[in-house]
């Protein structure tokens, strides 16, 4: 039986099974965490942060996160449109002017948090270390026409989502999106995620591991609908080993590259769950949490092939939203109930050869405490 620590309230001991279960099961080392109410009723960890299983998951590691960093890249947004920094009904244009170009003048700050903006692959980079060059992807994007009419139809931009609403956040307050989150967020909550990690950092890294029987050369090559397909990907083919190097961890990609563990992810969406507070921190009012769940696109997903409710900046799924990464990764949060619940581990599933239920069983665990 692998160790498990932290606490549970007794409530939520279906939580604890159900991570137990997985952590005897498919995973390495893995934290989950609830928070109701904007404080913590379930944090816990265990296993091993190495694929030797030679090195304990401490209450502190941290590992990537893959595409579960767009809740706090959105929250950003969400938090400037609150202070009326940012209007998610103007034209990107409005702050990042060179925007206008191929036809993108009327295309809104809620197209991007949406999905629906028609940008959803990079025309420029072909290699990751493209990636790392910010103004250069980013100019490439302001120079790029829309593959639709944005507003008309999704395609989840699985890359471009972070440089859109970054490069839109840098224009209104002069920082980067890593930064601004830093400061604004993640340093008023104390919540221990990082977008652009500092070298101090790296040695709570757990790595990432490849799916059983794959190697670190395994690629996101982009994500996959329920049926295992999607269209080809034009974009840059991310693997394992690049999400575990150095200079992926020093870098500002805010679609994919946040670090934290379950409890700092958890800690940052249970503010929008509960009305823009959180451990008696307020980042933004009651109305600005709104457009976490307003429904701002419903239909086919170009990308993902398959039915989405997209909001501003969120997948919604039911009465929930939120959204997880490549691998595993997973965050969903109940404004209904003021609960979110946050999964983050190391050992990452192919689901395109295997189910990953790990995520989604907690979740349901945790809506069993509620009762």
């Amino acid at each position: 039986m692998t160790d498990m620590r932290g606490f549970c309230e007794p409530r939520f001991a279906a939580v604890r099974e159900a991570f137990a279960a997985s952590l005897a099961q498919d995973d390495v080392g893995a934290s989950v965490a609830v928070y109701l109410d904007g404080e913590p009723v379930v944090d816990i960890w265990g296993g091993y942060a190495d694929a030797d299983r030679t090195v304990g998951w401490e209450r502190d590691t941290l590992t990537g996160v893959n595409s579960t960093t767009k809740n706090m890249t959105a929250l950003c947004a969400l938090v400037l449109a609150d202070r009326n920094e940012l209007d998610l009904s103007a034209p990107v244009a409005t702050y990042w002017p060179e925007f206008a170009a191929a036809g993108k003048e009327h295309l809104l700050v809620r197209h991007v948090l949406s999905h629906t903006a028609g940008l959803p692959d990079l025309s420029g980079p072909t290699a990751v270390e493209g990636l790392y060059d910010w103004e250069g992807v980013t100019a490439g994007l302001a120079a790029q026409a829309p593959e639709w009419e944005p507003g008309t139809a999704a395609g989840y931009h699985a890359l471009t989502f972070g440089f859109l609403v970054g490069e839109t956040v840098r224009r209104i307050t002069g920082r980067s999106l890593g930064e601004f989150f830093a400061e604004e967020v993640a340093k008023p909550l104390g919540a221990d995620f990082h977008i652009g990690l500092s070298a101090e950092h790296d040695h709570r890294v757990a790595p990432l591991i490849p799916p059983p029987s794959l190697t670190d050369e395994y690629t996101a090559s982009a994500p996959f609908g329920p049926d295992g397909t999607r269209r080809e990907n034009t974009g840059v083919e991310i693997r394992v080993k690049d999400v575990n190097s150095a200079a992926w961890r020093r870098a500002q990609i805010p679609a994919v590259n946040g670090f934290g563990n379950a409890r700092s992810v958890g800690l940052v969406q249970s503010v929008l769950a509960n009305q823009g507070s959180a451990g008696g921190v307020r980042l933004l009012s009651p109305r600005g949490c709104e457009p976490a769940w307003q429904e701002v696109f419903h239909g086919d997903d170009r990308v993902l092939r398959t039915p989405m409710s997209w909001t501003a900046g969120f997948g919604r799924f039911g009465n929930t939203f939120g959204w997880g990464g490549w691998g595993g990764s997973l965050v969903v949060s109940d404004p209904g109930s003021h609960m979110t619940v946050a999964y983050v581990m190391n050992q990452m599933i192919d689901r395109n050869q295997e189910e990953d239920n790990r995520g989604t069983e907690i979740v349901m665990a945790a809506y069993s405490g509620l009762h």
